[in-house]
């Protein structure tokens, strides 16, 4: 997951997808994202927030290279921005849509671990 640098220690978002038992890599910076997206190759999606600052249609175009079939997610807090590449939209003020897309892409980890 690619966002902004949050106020709190951690990110409210990372928390809320941590609590569904998905496993979280979070970068705070366009760099940071281009640098994880070449140190964990095997990532099953990404996530980036359409508030990050640095070029968005960079990190999931190096992100694709290597990935062309797994998802990569905009989470928008506005209708109004875009970012080319992506392959779902999700309204950053929606964690529970967030989590549901995640659930209907790679199914529910609660149910892998036996829970």
């Amino acid at each position: 997951m690619a966002e902004p640098e949050p106020d709190q220690a951690l990110s409210a978002r990372k928390l809320v997808l941590e609590t569904a038992k998905f496993n979280v890599i979070t970068a705070h910076s366009a760099r940071e994202a281009l640098d994880l997206c070449e140190k964990f190759p095997g990532v099953d999606g990404l996530i980036v927030h359409g508030n990050l600052p640095g070029d968005c249609a960079k990190i999931v175009a190096s992100f694709k290279h290597g990935n062309r079939d797994k998802p990569a997610i905009l989470l928008t807090p506005s209708a109004s921005i875009s970012c080319d590449g992506v392959d779902h939209s999700v309204s950053s003020h929606s964690p529970e849509d967030l989590v549901h897309l995640l659930r209907k892409l790679f199914g529910d980890p609660r149910s892998i671990d036996g829970r």
